[in-house]
């Protein structure tokens, strides 16, 4: 996500930080490489000179000497880049909810409402769709194959051609659930059309949000977008789509903030759990390196089966660790992401110079001791002690799961090494023995065991 503009916040962080003197030389440099940066983002010219003329007064300030100058530059580049991400804007749930989605053709509203569908299944609420896109051909079948997906009821009517009717046809259906979701019809443009039916569809709705939902692909045009859906049909919020594949996505989430339409939720992906809440403070935090820890435990929460993590909680508490158990942890983990992505959320680790091949590796890794752990017996599987005991057991998954045998070693030791931490965990636990001391020396005893292992 704006890998180039990251890249260019760390470097212009570090630079402020690590300069002997900033002078006008260090200063027009630093200036210049956030210019560029910015603009290949497609932030909005007029907006980049502004942010740039601030930064030259924080640093030609002769009030501020020393080491307060730098921090004081880096507090106004922090400040005025935040700034352009405008403000954060939760959404509460309340007993009876109604999304509406609006957008132009090809925004991605459909695919929006299966992932929205599963953001809040996902967190205990009863959630459904309806599709009022009587226009588009499919529009009501694509609805219905992307809420089966996540398991989630689509009420459609392919053959009607009156919005209005589709929704009074399934209303008392609607009132079984505390979210609904409205697919509606999209347009190359906002015409008068659109507005009359989106304002008809609002009135017998009565929608508790209005999304206006858009590519972050459109850029700076997203401005234009959000200030007419806004001003036309009173839009609650902006949902970007395609945050992941694209070099103008800054342009769309700082041209949002222009026109005062808060982001609410940004698509960072394909998958049904690549949706997050658009926080800026933390979105920026990510920009620069500094990782985003809530973004992250949302997305491992979206991806869990809570029965499987249940049952490994009790084992955990009991002190009991299976390789079933490991499996569950690396599909989690497997679900979230690619490792970079997940080690940019992590704070302190999203600036670490890890090569991308190792990070691979050890992603691949992963993926074959799954496989590995899947050609097991499930005597194997929850006693791996025998994998030791008779090691034709280690060729014969070998061979059943593509691994070498190499790799089965490596796994068992990862497990016992796990399963001896658990265990430790569950004494502590349960003599209520807690202090520093015992903690030390358990770090000490697990860092070596850990050193240039997974």
């Amino acid at each position: 996500m704006l890998e180039k503009l990251s890249s260019i916040l760390k470097k212009t962080t570090d630079k402020i930080a690590n300069a002997l003197f900033l002078d006008k030389e260090v200063v027009e440099s630093l200036v210049k490489d956030l210019q560029r940066a910015l603009i290949e983002a497609d932030v909005n010219v007029k907006l980049v000179l502004e942010l740039s003329e601030k930064l030259r007064k924080a640093a030609y300030d002769e009030r501020i000497k020393g080491l307060e100058k730098k921090e004081h530059l880096i507090k106004v580049l922090h400040g005025e880049l935040r700034a352009l991400l405008g403000v954060s804007r939760k959404i509460e749930l309340g007993k009876k909810n109604v999304f509406m989605m609006l957008g132009l053709y090809g925004a991605g509203k459909t695919t929006t409402i299966s992932k929205i569908a599963f953001y809040y299944a996902k967190r205990g609420h009863k959630v459904c769709a309806i599709g009022l896109d009587v226009h588009r051909p499919a529009a009501a079948e694509q609805l219905k194959q992307a809420c089966a997906k996540v398991n989630v009821a689509a009420f459609i009517a392919p053959e009607e051609k009156n919005p209005l009717k589709i929704l009074k046809h399934y209303q008392k259906e609607l009132e079984k659930y505390d979210l609904v979701l409205i697919d509606t019809a999209g347009r190359d443009a906002l015409d008068s059309e659109l507005i009359k039916e989106i304002k008809a569809i609002a009135k017998e709705a009565k929608p508790t949000e209005t999304f206006l939902v858009m590519p972050a692909d459109v850029g700076q045009t997203a401005r234009k977008q959000a200030s007419t859906f806004k001003e036309a049909v009173n839009i609650t919020g902006v949902i970007i789509t395609r945050m992941d594949s694209t070099a103008k996505a800054g342009g769309a989430l700082t041209a949002c903030a222009e026109s005062k339409a808060s982001v609410v939720f940004i698509g960072t992906g394909e998958k049904p759990h690549e949706l997050e809440h658009f926080d800026p403070d933390a979105f920026l935090s990510r920009l620069l390196g500094m990782g985003d820890l809530k973004a992250l435990l949302e997305k491992i929460e979206s991806v869990t089966n809570q029965k499987e993590l249940e049952k490994t909680t009790q084992n955990l508490k009991e002190g009991k660790f299976t390789l079933r158990d490991l499996q569950a942890q690396l599909e989690t983990m497997e679900n979230v992401g690619s490792m970079d992505k997940i080690m940019s959320m992590i704070p302190g680790l999203g600036q670490a110079n890890v090569p991308k091949e190792a990070m691979e590796k050890q992603q691949n890794q992963a993926k074959r001791w799954k496989h590995a752990i899947n050609s097991m017996t499930q005597a194997e599987i929850e006693n791996p002690e025998l994998l030791e005991k008779q090691t034709s057991r280690i060729a014969r998954i070998a061979k059943g799961s593509g691994t070498t045998t190499s790799e089965i070693r490596a796994l068992i030791k990862q497990y016992k090494l796990l399963k001896e931490m658990v265990q430790s965990q569950g004494k502590i636990a349960e003599s209520g023995t807690f202090d520093q001391k015992t903690m030390m020396k358990l770090a000490k005893k697990f860092g070596r065991k850990m050193k240039g292992r997974f």
